[in-house]
């Protein structure tokens, strides 16, 4: 019996294709409760009136991309659950995309074409692993940071910032 039946999944993409793709994925690896959608304002609507563990999201869609859906979802005043872990999939792996992303607010991030072992590890450090929430100014989600150093006495976070003591520039 798969630990992952009893997870709800809110699947993401405009394209038919890829969405059978991820769901064939993600029903071989137990996954039983899964929900399609076809483009961000659906997925909105799904999860005001359905509760999901995970959305894997697609970047590219239209009317509303995944860009845009997560940063609803992690901002919006009527966010169901803001907290709720989110993994990108993109055909688009520059740098300037995955910073997008990860600025909005994405858990993780998976490059196209997937395969079953990129998605299911992704969804193992979701759930089993999760990262602590952080809330800015300019920012709520998931620390962007991968690995706290044992030796940060913050606020400051590079040895160049001012007050740090550190850089004799």
């Amino acid at each position: 019996m798969s630990s992952l039946q009893s997870i709800h999944i809110l699947l993401v993409d405009d394209n038919q294709h890829m969405r059978a793709i991820t769901s064939a994925i993600l029903q071989s690896a137990g996954v039983r409760k899964i929900r399609e959608v076809t483009d961000g304002s659906a997925a909105i609507e799904a999860l005001r009136g359905d509760v999901f563990d995970l959305a894997i999201v697609d970047f590219n869609m239209f009317p509303l991309d995944g860009v845009e859906f997560t940063r609803l979802v992690r901002n919006s005043p009527d966010s169901t659950n803001p907290y709720l872990p989110i993994i990108m999939m993109t055909g688009h792996s520059e740098k300037s995309r995955v910073v997008e992303a990860r600025d909005a607010g994405v858990t993780e991030f998976v490059v196209k074409p997937i395969t079953a072992k990129a998605i299911l590890e992704r969804m193992n450090a979701v759930i089993y692993k999760p990262r602590p929430f952080v809330k800015t100014d300019g920012y709520f989600g998931p620390d962007r940071r991968r690995n706290a150093l044992k030796t940060f006495k913050g606020p400051y976070r590079r040895s160049t910032d001012a007050g740090t003591g550190s850089s004799e520039a």
